[in-house]
């Protein structure tokens, strides 16, 4: 099995914070819009380098996205940072009518995303802002797998022509992929090669997935490790291509069980290629208080549900 390094645990939205930094140097269009939560969602790096392409919105996530999007159609770059749940559940009437049907290019910066915010419980977290993004037409959903690729995939999207959701959260994780390797949209990324289980997974679950395989590894099991940092477009083929050889397949997602990547996954599944899959996920439950090692035992999101699963998963080939 390729053995992955931690090389220092960082949170993701720092990550993002340092990709909005790069590519506001790269392209003088791209600008930033906050609602209160400069500090939160890392723009005060980019706010004290372009101060004069930084914008603060106050409490009013619904106007910072109308904003935004009268900003795109005069040519700019806009990046509207906020709490997952506030810039989706508060603004999903914006985002769809001026984001989504008006294919403008605005990027949605989401911070704080899923069950690792830990101690502001249900009200702050989010679990459903994936299934709201997968629904809307022409949306791209990136979600990254630690400070690293989350620089990168900010620089992509901020490259990219069109609506993005970008997701990414407040704890630190481990940091462990490569920092020049560039980001693709619609591209899975192949961890770790192996032969009787795939392991699909997003976020924060990918270091989760990597600790899981070492663990089947030792039992004997060749496990398979996919990176999915695009949600939307997702990369069927290679879904597909994985499953041809392992047969069976656990998703792992920091999200409810209604409408995140497992089920876009066993769309896939369904139409090209019928096999046994797990699911990991938050099910069908709100979050609560505790901290980010807490909720992810607690909702069975760790590697030894993962492995779990792929034992089950590999009993119904």
């Amino acid at each position: 099995m390729k053995k992955y390094t931690d090389t220092g645990k960082k949170d993701t939205r720092s990550g993002f914070g340092a990709g909005l930094v790069l590519a506001g140097r790269e392209n003088p269009k791209v600008v930033a819009l906050t609602a209160d939560l400069k500090p939160s969602v890392k723009m005060g790096d980019f706010a004290k380098e372009f101060p004069d392409r930084f914008v603060e919105c106050g409490i009013a996530e619904a106007n910072m996205v109308g904003v935004a999007s009268g900003m795109a159609l005069t040519g700019l770059v806009p990046f509207c940072g906020s709490f997952a749940e506030f810039i989706t559940g508060r603004v999903y009437d914006q985002i769809r009518q001026e984001v989504s049907y008006g294919n403008t290019n605005v990027k949605l910066a989401s911070s704080h995303a899923g069950i690792t915010l830990g101690e502001d419980g249900a009200t702050h977290q989010t679990m459903e802002d994936i299934a709201l993004m997968r629904a809307l037409p022409g949306m791209v959903v990136l979600v990254p797998c630690d400070y690293n690729q989350t620089v990168q995939a900010t620089l992509a999207a901020a490259r990219y022509e069109g609506p993005v959701y970008l997701r990414f959260g407040r704890p630190s994780v481990p940091n462990f992929t490569d920092p020049d390797e560039p980001f693709e949209i619609g591209k899975i990324y192949n961890l770790n090669p192996g032969t009787d289980v795939t392991l699909v997974a997003t976020g924060h679950l990918v270091w989760e997935a990597l600790k899981a395989a070492e663990q089947l590894e030792a039992e004997g099991i060749s496990a398979e490790v996919l990176n999915v940092a695009t949600i939307k477009p997702l990369d069927s083929k290679t879904i597909l291509e994985s499953v041809g050889k392992t047969g069976c397949v656990v998703v792992a997602e920091e999200h409810n069980a209604q409408g995140g990547l497992g089920e876009a996954v066993a769309g896939v599944l369904a139409a090209g290629r019928p096999a046994p899959v797990e699911f990991i996920n938050g099910g069908d439950r709100f979050g609560e208080s505790g901290t980010p090692a807490q909720l992810m035992e607690a909702y069975g999101l760790d590697a030894a549900h993962i492995v779990a699963a792929a034992r089950k998963a590999i009993g119904r080939k």
